[in-house]
């Protein structure tokens, strides 16, 4: 334990941690300040749902933390130092796990206030506030480690693991979407007590999972001592699995780093070379965004766009037999166009960060960019490069979200005019995104403060004005008019958000590419 000293007493003094920091409490204060504030405007908003914003609050809130900082630390080849020395390579995985750990426990109990504003009005008991703090922030970290873990695994191991992965999706997707209320009606066809096994199965998985533990446990009608229990059962085998996760990617941090730095040239990688092209800098980009693709998100998120598409089609016409249970909540959260305002946002993720040409540190990317400016690489090089690697990386949810507006057309739900104006408020929101990430890479200024404004920022401001009444306004926020294109009739009082936020991408568009290789330059300058 002693060992892990050193490297929390680093993070407490990084500029860039700190400043990381700083900006995840006031997101988190402001954040559940907003929700405690939505519940009580909005009676019939239920509790459940306040936990399950808190639950991914801090699963996202973990993997900025923790997993960001753990998975970028191989790609330095100055880790090589403290790999050779007498501090054992787990140690200098667990001293960061550790540093990442406290900045994220802190994090969370910076909620606690308003939460604590809720207790006072009598929304919230005492031992709600424990448990609102306490599996948050394990699964936090869960996600932070987890995304460690996996980015630590060997080529292979991640590859089948990405197929199992795959198989388990299809699985969710029966079971938990076409099935779903029906289930035991579908597992009578199974022999003997088979059906009932795996009723039991499913029944525990969606008990004692953290979401359905939140939503029990601020049920009105939950019986304590059960409640208890499970949070007790949840929590051990949180633990556990924290502690597995850290236990694993301890003892592949070596392996990682030697993977990534020493890997011998291959037949496949000279192909891969060999199919760079005129366009080196975009080659680059692309191969780096795609290492970890994110495609087991495009295949739940498909999978589910497609039931959920045929679904809107079929109608009333939809079979008894398969569940519908599901598709009235999403019905019930906004349909169609809340979903598909979510996978356009999911869309500009990379656009916002720039993940084809940020590095991990500012050193890294001085380093590269010193080498990089020396060439006759200009400002369209740069761009166009950011553009292939953003887009490759986010067009999968596009075309969910085309299938979707497709469905929500023909069954009559929005005019053809509504989904262009959608489709044309999509491309305009991803624009948007990526004209000021491109901006903030040009001038040094890191992406992740940024890149959370626009892709958390930009649609809970959206949420908070449709839930204060104000849906007029939604519109001028790149986020709300892709929602409010297919919500309201149309109109010319939809125009003047999109218009401004195409006038604002234009500008930062021209400037940017303009201005790019000079004002890279001159952060070079500064950063030496």
């Amino acid at each position: 334990m002693l060992a892990a000293l050193p490297f929390l007493k680093l993070a407490m003094i990084s500029l860039e941690r700190q400043r990381v920091f700083r900006r995840l409490v006031v997101f988190h204060v402001l954040f559940i300040a907003l929700l405690a504030g939505a519940h009580a405007t909005l009676s019939w908003l239920p509790l459940a749902n306040l936990s399950h914003a808190l639950l991914i609050a801090a699963i996202i809130e973990g993997a900025i933390l923790i997993g960001w900082r753990l998975a970028q630390l191989p790609k330095s080849q100055a880790l090589e130092f403290l790999l050779v020395s007498p501090l054992q390579p787990r140690w200098v995985l667990l001293g960061e796990a550790f540093a990442g750990l406290g900045r994220l426990a802190l994090v969370t109990l910076a909620g606690v206030p308003p939460l604590l504003l809720l207790v006072f009005a009598g929304v919230l008991e005492m031992p709600d506030l424990g448990v609102l703090t306490v599996v948050p922030f394990l699964w936090g970290a869960i996600g932070g480690i987890g995304l460690t873990a996996w980015a630590y695994e060997a080529r292979i191991v991640r590859r089948w693991g990405e197929r199992v992965m795959i198989v388990l999706v299809l699985v969710y997707l029966i079971v938990g979407v076409l099935a779903a209320e029906r289930l035991s009606n579908w597992l009578t066809v199974l022999p003997g007590e088979a059906g009932e096994v795996v009723y039991r199965m499913v029944l525990f998985c969606s008990r004692y999972n953290p979401f359905g533990l939140l939503e029990y446990w601020l049920a009105p009608a939950r019986d304590a001592a059960l409640a208890w229990d499970r949070v007790a059962l949840v929590a051990v085998g949180s633990t556990g699995l924290l502690v597995v996760l850290t236990a694993r990617a301890a003892a592949r941090l070596r392996g990682h780093f030697q993977d990534r730095h020493y890997r011998p040239m291959t037949n496949q990688r000279r192909s891969d070379v060999a199919s760079i092209g005129d366009r080196p800098l975009a080659w680059w980009a692309v191969r780096r965004v795609m290492e970890y693709s994110g495609r087991l998100n495009i295949w739940l998120a498909g999978g589910f766009g497609v039931v959920y598409a045929a679904f809107i089609l079929l109608g009333d016409a939809w079979p008894p037999w398969m569940g519908k249970m599901v598709f009235h909540i999403f019905e019930g959260l906004g349909g169609v166009p809340a979903v598909t305002t979510g996978l356009v946002v999911l869309a500009a993720v990379p656009a916002a960060f720039q993940y084809g040409l940020w590095d991990p540190s500012a050193q890294d990317r001085s380093r590269r960019l010193e080498l990089l400016l020396l060439t006759d690489l200009d400002g369209d090089d740069y761009w166009g490069a950011a553009l292939r690697a953003a887009w490759k990386r986010g067009r999968g949810y596009f075309v969910v979200a085309g299938i979707l507006w497709t469905a929500f057309g023909f069954a009559g739900r929005a005019s053809w005019l509504q989904l262009v104006l959608a489709g044309l408020a999509a491309l305009n929101l991803w624009a948007f995104c990526f004209a000021v990430g491109f901006r903030a890479f040009s001038r040094g200024l890191h992406a992740n403060g940024l890149g959370t404004l626009l892709t958390l920022g930009l649609p809970l401001l959206t949420g908070g004005l449709l839930a204060l009444g104000l849906p007029m306004l939604a519109p001028l926020i790149p986020p709300g008019a892709v929602y409010s294109s297919l919500t309201r009739a149309p109109s010319l009082l939809w125009l003047p958000g999109p218009l401004l936020t195409l006038a604002t991408t234009v500008w930062l568009a021209k400037s940017s590419r303009r201005r790019c290789v000079d004002e890279l330059r001159a952060w070079v300058g500064s950063a030496r």
